[in-house]
């Protein structure tokens, strides 16, 4: 099961102090002007760039491939390197259920710590949890382009972040 959740969220004064500067206006006439460009691209919008979430996700294998091809400015994920060995797999470790002989064939192989075949064999649908820090500039064409996604953790993701953002305003016109 895909899980969201923001950790947190900065940037949204600096970013209307940022824009300010453009405008040679206070930081705190900002907003307004934000409220107007925030849909804006072709660098009007840029100021989206400055305002950054840190988002616990734990997703499936094929998310995280599509995931990728967005520019988040870091992840770190579990690591199936150091990890995946270290106790047998269930099926609260996919999402959806697997076949039990698919599972009994993983977990002989960590029994015998064969890690190349085990990763090898590991199902997409393996739950992979990561940190992802991206920008609200990254986050408005992920859910531009993934809301609506046959993929239905890209529909999952969607939603949590339009739900739990602290500034939806900027993401409003996406749902």
């Amino acid at each position: 099961m895909t899980t969201v959740i923001i950790l947190s969220e900065h940037g949204f004064e600096e970013a209307a102090l940022g824009l300010s500067l453009s405008y040679d206006r206070e930081a705190a006439n900002m907003p307004a002007v934000m409220s107007r460009l925030f849909r804006a691209d072709g660098g009007h919008n840029k100021f989206l760039e400055s305002m950054m979430l840190w988002v616990d996700i734990l997703a499936p294998r094929h998310f995280w491939q599509q995931f990728d091809t967005y520019r988040t400015l870091t992840k770190q994920s579990g690591s199936t390197m150091h990890t995946l060995t270290r106790r047998a797999i269930s099926q609260d470790d996919f999402e959806q259920p697997i076949p039990p002989e698919t599972l009994a064939r993983l977990n002989s192989l960590i029994v015998f710590k064969d890690l190349a075949t085990l990763k090898n064999e590991l199902p997409e649908g393996y739950l992979q949890r990561r940190i992802v820090f991206l920008s609200y500039k990254t986050l408005r064409n992920i859910v531009a382009q993934r809301r609506t996604h046959r993929n239905k953790p890209w529909q999952v993701f969607c939603a949590k972040m339009l739900d739990q953002a602290a500034h939806p305003e900027f993401l409003e016109d996406l749902r």
